[in-house]
């Protein structure tokens, strides 16, 4: 072939080099016009040419057959046979081609000042020609750094042109399995690309092609130490001025495109473990760009897209792998360092991380290590525990959605309700719902929801106005039945809890249905605690027990309030197997079933048996829960006469309801279930009791140092001026005793100690024309609670005093009620 080109005419010349470029048009389209040009000029201008060019353009017509193919490791490959054929000085003379310059010197029309050509000259044709070279080789590696949907489109432009057919198809698939190492020496050999960066090119189009084990293969040569300092050197000098660079820097630090190619490798090798189901390797890989981008404080170079897209990736990827590798505490610290460092993340891509981080804190059952307290600023909120941690990162991202940073997200509302119950603050869940734009939430879902969050906090009225708004415009069976329970609880809302119950029944559904007939007979019987006539009360109360023992008899709610309402009519038997068959069926967690149990077993007088309960639940409950079964021990102590043991168990009590003080100072800090009032009610109670026994003992000193305490607690309370006017009763100050009952009357008219005690003063003063004013007392007493047997006591002691026949037929009636309902008391009310 090369005598050929050597001996054969012009007219053989031209035909050929017309014939190389038409065939290497579609793929390289700059080496072709440079041996094409190289050739021509060559033979125009000497005619003559030598075998080793002859050879040459032999060796480069067949690189560019088989570089018809599409696979980038043959363009590189040719690419690279092509700038080792233009180290030659032979390509000096055509280095200012019109194919390399933008105009034809007229000297190279002369062969002789060609070979006239001075030192300097070639000099300066070689500084041209290397500046040419790494200008054609920073587009092959932007090539090489091209996605996959631009090589593809890239690709089918290349199947459009025209000089492809089935042979050079067939070819690259026959060179699909190129060797590696040689391709890298070459590479190498070029001097333009350097070992690391040699290597991270050939680990990419592996991994593209998705030759994981190979690409990890030859990202495994690239020196991680070696490199990292360059790379930070490359980072913090991009920062600096101009005039600064060269006076840090011993050593020239690798460009912008060489420390993306970089980082983009050590992402990729990460990846390729992460395929290979090695997590903590490939952690370890990922952290390392993080490393290196964070000491270099490099805020100002993560403009640069490459580098912003690839910090991206490897910001989100590091806690996947750690949790992949089983090691939360450092997936916990990934997310943290994440959110902390300036990374200048898109809003989208950090309301995901955050969204991921809260989503860990909730349900992967590690408990996080508090943050680094010299990451805060002075006065900022610091979370104690996950829960809270993931409620801030849920709250951030929900004033992020109303301030339209970032799209709405329905689970962040989710996450967020669940994280609050947890915590037990709805009433923050409610004010984030109502702080939401219109068009996120339906109206009459916000209402149900807002009414839910009320109802938890305890603000039921609240919760029953936002669903009367809701009945305005659609009836839902849920809100029903929130809205007949919460009225079904109160005596004055009974009726309207009937008509929501009544509205509610007829549900398809089972289990709506039960929970219909459920509220149903909670609001019947509470309306018959309010009933005018003694018939309106037996037949409300009769319809609500045929409506909850209509419902699901295994439900232990159910059996709860039957046991309830069979022990307030002093059904003590069926009260007792309702509430023991309650606890079988797991209502052991309930306090308040084994409270009723513990009351009804005292009523029917079984102290012991009583307090065994007790002790069964104090077993079963919380420590903090304990108050309440502490105190009604300690009431059945005092009712089997162990007066001593009582008082302990009381001082026990309030040991333990100060180290409750003290551990929860703040509302926030309260556990669920538990409420400031709760315990503050509690304890003014525990004083009251200690204050009756030391009165009954005659204690008087030790009775006012209760009553001293539970001043500090409750100034006004009336059970506090009760126990007050007792004391002055006892001691024979009847005049004080009549202010004190009179004052706590003032605070509370439905007092029924304080109406009780004012009646029997008024009686013992013996003021006839008080008859009256003590018959008003005691029928208001019994109005209110109508199973009093000490109001039934002092009626009876009335229509004695009164002398006549009737009245003594009406004082029997009333003895022989207070008797029976004595006899079947309880040590504390059944409620």
């Amino acid at each position: 072939m090369s005598h050929l080109v050597v001996q054969s005419p012009k007219l053989w010349i031209i035909p050929s080099a017309v014939f190389i470029p038409l065939l290497l048009h579609p793929f390289f389209s700059f080496p072709q016009a440079v041996s094409f040009l190289y050739f021509l000029f060559k033979f125009i201008i000497t005619e003559e040419t030598t075998n080793k060019e002859a050879e040459t353009l032999t060796h480069i017509n067949a690189e560019s057959n088989k570089a018809k193919g599409r696979d980038k490791v043959k363009k590189i490959r040719f690419f690279i046979f092509v700038f080792n054929c233009f180290e030659s000085e032979q390509v000096l003379r055509i280095s200012r081609l019109p194919c390399l310059s933008p105009s034809l010197p007229s000297h190279l029309l002369l062969p002789r000042k060609i070979k006239a050509m001075k030192k300097t000259e070639i000099s300066s044709e070689k500084l041209h020609l290397s500046r040419l070279r790494q200008r054609v080789l920073s587009n092959i590696r932007m090539k090489c750094l091209c996605s996959g949907e631009q090589m593809r489109l890239i690709d089918e432009q290349d199947n459009k042109r025209p000089g492809l057919d089935v042979n050079s198809a067939s070819a690259a698939e026959k060179l699909d399995n190129v060797n590696i190492d040689e391709l890298e020496l070459s590479l190498r050999e070029t001097s333009s690309l350097n070992y690391e960066e040699a290597s991270a090119l050939l680990g990419r189009i592996e991994y593209q092609k998705g030759n994981i084990e190979a690409a990890l293969r030859v990202f495994e040569r690239i020196d991680i130490n070696g490199i990292t300092i360059k790379m930070k050197t490359a980072l913090t000098v991009r920062q600096e001025p101009k005039y600064r660079r060269r006076s840090k820097t011993s050593f020239a630090p690798p460009p912008p495109m060489s420390v993306n190619l970089l980082f983009d490798a050590i992402f990729l090798k990460a990846k390729s473990l992460q395929r290979l189901a090695r997590f903590q390797e490939a952690a370890q890989s990922c952290r390392i760009i993080l490393d290196i981008l964070e000491a270099s404080l490099s805020e100002n170079v993560i403009d640069d897209i490459k580098l912003k897209e690839t910090l991206t990736k490897a910001v989100e990827l590091l806690p996947q792998l750690w949790k992949l590798a089983d090691s939360p505490h450092d997936a916990i610290l990934s997310y943290r360092r994440a959110l902390l460092n300036h990374w200048k993340l898109d809003p989208e891509t950090r309301a995901r991380i955050q969204k991921e981080y809260a989503v860990f804190l909730l349900y992967s059952g590690v408990e996080a290590v508090p943050p680094n307290l010299r990451s805060q600023t002075e006065g900022a909120f610091i979370p104690r525990n996950n829960v809270e941690e993931a409620i801030l990162l849920l709250l951030l991202l929900l004033r992020k959605v109303n301030q339209k940073r970032i799209s709405w997200d329905a689970a962040i509302l989710d996450h967020l309700t669940f994280a609050l119950t947890v915590a037990g603050d709805l009433t923050a869940l409610a004010k984030q719902l109502e702080k939401l734009r219109p068009e996120i939430l339906d109206q009459r879902e916000l209402y149900y929801t807002l009414s839910l969050c009320y109802n938890g906090a305890g603000e039921d009225l609240v919760a029953l106005g936002l669903l009367r708004k809701l009945f305005s415009e659609r009836e839902d069976v849920s809100g029903l039945l929130m809205a007949s329970k919460i009225c079904g609880e109160r005596s004055g809302l009974a009726e309207e809890g009937i008509d929501y119950a009544r509205r509610s029944l007829g549900n398809e559904c089972v289990q709506l249905d039960g929970a219909a007939r459920l509220v149903l007979g909670i609001a019947l019987t509470e309306s018959s605690r309010v009933s005018a006539t003694e018939a309106e009360r037996v037949a409300r109360l009769s319809e609500g027990m045929q409506a909850l023992e209509s419902t699901d008899m295994t439900d232990p709610r159910v059996l709860h309030r039957l046991a309830l309402e069979n022990a307030e009519e002093r059904k003590l038997d069926s009260a007792l197997a309702y509430a023991k068959h309650a606890l079988k069926l797991g209502a052991e967690s309930d306090l308040q079933v084994w409270l009723l149990l513990a009351r009804i077993l005292s009523a029917q007088k079984r102290f012991s048996d009583a307090e065994s309960i007790v002790d069964a639940a104090l077993n079963e409950t919380g420590k903090w829960e304990q108050g309440r079964l502490l105190r009604l021990k300690a009431k059945l102590r005092v009712a089997k006469g162990e007066v001593k043991d009582g008082i302990e168990t009381y001082t026990q009590l309030l040991a333990l309801l100060q180290v409750q003080s003290k551990s929860f100072s703040s509302v926030k800090k309260m556990p669920k279930g538990y409420d400031v009032e709760g315990l503050r009610s509690l304890e003014l109670g525990t004083w009251h009791d200690l204050a009756h026994i030391y009165i009954n003992l005659s204690q008087w000193r030790d009775a006012e140092t209760c009553l001293s305490r539970s001043r500090l607690i409750g100034p006004y309370s009336p059970a506090r001026y009760h126990t007050e006017g007792v004391l002055y009763k006892r001691q024979g100050q009847l005049e004080e005793a009549m202010e004190a009952f009179t004052t706590a009357l003032d605070i509370d008219p439905m007092h029924v100690p304080s109406l009780i005690s004012k009646a029997e003063i008024l009686m013992e003063l013996g003021n006839g024309s008080s008859i009256a004013v003590v018959r008003s007392f005691l029928m208001e007493a019994l109005r209110i609670d109508r199973l009093n047997h000490t109001a039934w006591y002092i009626l009876g002691k009335m229509f004695k005093a009164e002398g006549s026949v009737s009245s003594m037929q009406e004082a029997v009636e009333c003895f022989q009620a207070a008797v029976t309902l004595e006899e079947t008391m309880p040590v504390e009310p059944f409620r």
